[in-house]
């Protein structure tokens, strides 16, 4: 298959206070098309960080990152979200859902974006997928902690992205609420045949995607 996602020798240093921290130390992987990933590792050993300079939502310190045959290494703030825009979708811990707009309009967001006329036709049929229909017109303050992953999810997938990101997606739900977002995620993701590359501390959840990456202290140890 073809890599949808290069990663190659990729090292991010934060500098603060004259002091530097070393998060990600020459990272190396690929990412096969249409595949499902899961990055797993103790806390601090960088796997957010990974995710995020894959996603285009930060800038490596050194070496190369391809995305969708994209080279990110060298694009402006700007042409990084618009390739995020184009192709990628992210599912956050904490659902990053805009609090001034309802279910609905969170949904439409990026479809706004991209300039889609048929917005508000696909964002309701993206709620009604994930079993919100009737939600559509709540606030996320109105909405369980569940409720507002499945409405960050149908996000995820309105620009119908070629790659999926997510970070902990059910890392802030009790157990039987996190194995139903886990379900419509596999499942969204295999209708859509969008590559899912996620980031938990669950090993079950990690169980259940085709190849697990290790971390430990911004390395990987097992590819």
């Amino acid at each position: 298959m073809d890599s949808i996602l290069s990663v190659r020798n990729v090292s991010k240093v934060y500098r603060s206070g004259g002091r530097t921290l070393d998060v990600l130390q020459a990272i190396s992987l690929e990412v096969e098309a249409a595949s499902t990933v899961s990055i797993v590792g103790p806390s601090g050993s960088g796997k957010t960080t990974l995710l995020g300079l894959c996603a285009g939502l930060d800038r490596a310190t050194s070496g190369s990152i391809v995305l969708n045959g994209t080279t990110l290494d060298e694009l402006s703030e700007d042409e990084r979200a618009y390739v995020r825009n184009q192709s990628v979708g992210f599912v956050f811990q904490n659902f990053q859902l805009l609090p001034t707009l309802t279910a609905l309009e969170n949904v439409m967001v990026p479809l706004e974006l991209r300039g889609d006329r048929n917005s508000r036709t696909i964002a309701m049929t993206l709620l009604d997928k994930v079993g919100l229909a009737d939600r559509g017109h709540h606030y996320p303050v109105q909405l369980s902690g569940g409720e507002q992953q499945r409405v960050s999810i149908a996000r995820a997938f309105s620009n119908s992205p070629k790659i999926l990101f997510a970070d902990e997606p059910t890392g802030n739900l009790d157990a039987e609420t996190g194995e139903t977002i886990e379900n419509l995620l596999f499942e969204l993701n295999r209708d859509a045949g969008t590559t899912l590359v996620l980031v938990t501390h669950d090993l079950e959840l990690a169980s259940k995607t085709q190849r697990i990456i290790r971390m430990k202290g911004g390395r990987i140890i097992a590819p």
